[in-house]
């Protein structure tokens, strides 16, 4: 079991001739990730690192059975490769462009609703199951095989809490970034939800930021499960002035129960081990697992 890619999915790179498509490809080529092609629109036919070029999302699906995209596409057109992608029958939607307008967000997300794609992002660094698929633009080398999931709003974050875990000689099954704008796709719960409930994952580390209410419904939602698989849980930006918007568009206090220690009171409330630093995320899940 993995949680939304593995080594079987069959992977396209939307914007993949662009300087950003490119190098991430590649890395993600190397890492052993099965893409099957790209899509530039006007390219179709080319081939690009070794692999073909599409003019469209749904010629890629026909002809490369792709059921995953990653999406490398400038914001103004970032929403469209979305809603394409989505038309086309792809199942798991990555996309890693920072910016998107929110007005077209708010579409995409009733959009995708309706075709029954699962968004990841935007604004996010991707998702990565080590040894067999890494879909984003994290250092692959950081993350090593083993039962813990992450879920995380900060790409950064993500990579640090991964390192922390493999350095007590643990490993990740999946690390899912889901991205820091007001709108995205796949919320926390969801992916904390999509890690509970996957066999392989023994224990779950949450990190969230200041503003929304993304964490609360996860904590929420974890204790009506009534999952004994622990959570360790942190929130970024204790530090922050309220009112002012951090480096993530959806990292502003809006009310009292966006603030950090508000939220770390509610995980708490809900059975979740939070720690106060980043530093202590990976001391925490081996002391939670052993």
């Amino acid at each position: 079991m993995s949680v939304l890619v593995n080594k079987d999915s069959k992977i396209i790179v939307q914007g993949f001739t662009g300087s950003e498509g490119t190098f991430h490809a590649e890395q993600m080529i190397e890492y052993g990730t099965n893409i099957v092609g790209g899509v530039t629109p006007g390219k179709g036919g080319q081939e690009h690192l070794g692999k073909p070029v599409f003019n469209t999302v749904i010629e890629a699906v026909e002809k490369a059975g792709a059921d995953t995209t990653i999406i490398f596409v400038p914001p103004a057109f970032a929403a469209d490769a979305i809603m394409e992608a989505a038309d086309a029958g792809i199942k798991v939607i990555i996309t890693i462009t920072e910016g998107i307008p929110v007005a077209d967000m708010v579409k995409v997300a009733q959009y995708i609703k309706s075709r029954g794609s699962r968004l990841v992002g935007p604004n996010c660094p991707g998702v990565i199951t080590p040894g067999e698929a890494k879909v984003g633009i994290m250092p692959g080398f950081v993350f090593k095989k083993g039962n813990v999931g992450i879920v995380s709003k900060s790409g950064t974050l993500t990579y640090e809490a991964a390192d922390q875990v493999v350095r007590q000689g643990l490993g990740i099954t999946t690390a899912i970034g889901i991205g820091g704008d007001p709108i995205i796709g796949t919320t926390t719960k969801e992916a904390v939800e999509l890690l509970i409930n996957d066999p392989e994952t023994e224990c779950v580390v949450m990190i969230g930021e200041i503003g929304g209410q993304l964490e609360a419904d996860a904590a929420k939602w974890y204790k009506e499960s009534g999952s004994k698989k622990p959570i360790i849980g942190f929130i970024a930006g204790e530090t922050a002035p309220a009112g002012r918007t951090m480096g993530h568009a959806g990292a502003i206090v809006g009310g009292s129960d966006d603030t950090a220690q508000a939220k770390k009171k509610i995980m708490r409330e809900h059975g979740i081990h939070v720690v106060d630093s980043p530093a202590e995320i990976g001391l925490k899940v081996k002391e939670v697992i052993g």
